[in-house]
Parts: structure tokens; sequence; C-alpha cells
């Protein structure tokens, strides 16, 4: 996989580890990151190249945000409220964000973040979007945005809903303040907390390796069903995971897994489909 400004990407035992390694710049989210994590997650999941991705962070500082050169060069198209392009231009290129980040929710394979130190602003829109986080007892989050004047745009309400209280939700907007990792932990958003970052990514690489252990297809169906029964009603959830079953169900995944389970071996499950492009 090619050179990043961004990120470093590794691939082992079925792993994809997406390190971003700017911590002189407390991982702000620069306009090459929000072109390059959809390449890179793009790549991993088209090519079927891992089985579950593992998403980490580098320095005292999970991420800061997103930069603020992009507020002055990217975000708008022009500094001119009063130009009639503004506000198409701007809408246009939060869409563009929001895809960049909605890629680790729409790829067929488990995403997990490990999180160090603070996650601010569009950190938390990217970590809300993940399948999983885990976090350092010193970690915490905060809706930064309302202490610069924004609303969170790129992803962070629509997803962070799923997991805590409505009120807890409005609380953070409201007032910026910062949720620890034992109350992130308590209110749901964490599944786990760990004394230091060496600890808690050994502890997640070994989660990703369990998940990566188990047949493709079956957990890419579980990806697909969870997050559409988060958003559709029973009734149609039940209707859709009965269809995907109906057309995804392979009998010999199944028996190797069985068979691989009673046997005390790796399972030998066939690989995702690569995805043809055009």
């Amino acid at each position: 996989m090619s050179d990043h400004k961004c990120f470093d990407v590794t691939i082992e035992d079925g792993v994809a580890h997406i390190i971003m390694n700017r911590p002189e710049k407390r991982n702000a989210m620069i306009a090459e990151f929000w072109k390059e994590l959809p390449e890179i997650v793009r790549d991993i999941d088209d090519n079927a190249k891992a089985r579950c991705i593992v998403l980490s962070s580098t320095g005292p500082v999970f991420c800061a945000g997103i930069d603020i050169g992009m507020f002055q060069n990217d975000i708008g198209g022009t500094q001119d409220k009063n130009h009639p392009q503004y506000g198409a231009g701007f809408y246009q290129n939060v869409k563009r964000l929001q895809a960049a980040l909605s890629i680790l929710e729409e790829c067929r394979i488990p995403v997990v973040a490990a999180i160090q130190g603070g996650c601010y602003g569009g950190g938390v829109d990217l970590t809300t979007a993940c399948d999983m986080r885990y976090g350092t007892e010193d970690s915490f989050i905060t809706i930064y945005e309302i202490n610069v004047g924004m609303t969170a745009d790129v992803g962070t309400f629509p997803r962070i809903l799923n997991h805590m209280p409505e009120g807890i939700v409005r609380e953070l907007a409201y007032t910026g303040r910062k949720m620890g990792a034992a109350e992130c932990k308590a209110r749901g958003l964490y599944n786990e907390v760990y004394s230091d970052h060496e600890t808690m990514l050994a502890a997640v690489m070994d989660t990703a390796k369990e998940i990566a252990s188990k047949p493709p297809l079956a957990v890419y169906g579980c990806k697909r069903a969870i997050t559409y029964s988060r958003d559709h009603s029973t009734a149609d959830a039940l209707d859709n995971i009965a269809v995907w079953n109906m057309s995804m169900l392979i009998p010999v995944e199944m028996m190797e897994a069985m068979m691989s389970s009673k046997q005390k071996r790796s399972g030998n499950f066939q690989e995702l489909p690569v995805l043809k492009k055009g």
C-alpha cells in the first residue's frame, strides 16, 4: 500500500491497522486526511485485504478534530457569505466530509477504534462511525464545535444517539464539556477502558484477530444486519435478515465453522469477494 501523509497502514493476521501519524499536529484532520482515509478503507475492503480494521493514533492526543485551515480554504469555497455560491459550496463540501467517514460504517468489515488522550470534534465524528470503541484511562471525548460557534455536522449526532441517552448528548453538544473514559464506558460509548496506550492496543488487536478468525461472510452479515436494524423498524429488520440469509447462507462455511471449533483449529473460510470496479 502506498505511503500517505496522514496515515501508516499495516496488514497482518487478517487485521489492517490504520494509524494516524501526525502527533506533532495532534492528528488534526487536514485536507489530505479526508481523501486518504476513504481511499485506504476502500482498498482494504474492495480487495478483501483484511477481515477487520483497527483505527488508532499516535502521541498524547487521538485527534484534535478538523484542522482550522480547512475552514479557510476548503469548506465554503469562498469566504464571502453573501456570495451566491457560498451556501452551495459549503453544503457540497460537508457532504464530502460526511461520506469520507461513512465509509467506515458502510464497508463490509468491522472497524475498531482505539482512543488515547483527547478526542475532539471531528475525532468524535470519526469514532462514532466505527463499530466499536476502546479507550485509555486518560482519554476523553468532547463535542467541541460549540466552543468555536459551530454545530457538529460530520456525523456525531445521528450516531452517538445510538449509544447514549438524548439528554446526555444534548448536554455534551450544548456545553462542549469533556466526557472522560470512565463515563464513556458507563454511558455505553466505550466497550472497555485500559490503563495505557500499549495495553489498550494489545487488547484491541486480540479482539480484532478474534473477529478475523470468524467466517468473513457471516461477520459481514452481522455488521450489515446490525446497522440495518438500528435504522429500520423491527419488522423490516426481521425481513431483511431473512432475505440476507436466504441469499448468503453457505452450508459449507457453517460446517467448517463447527468442525474447526470441535477440532480446536483455525477455520479455513472463504474470503469476501473482491469488488469489481466500474
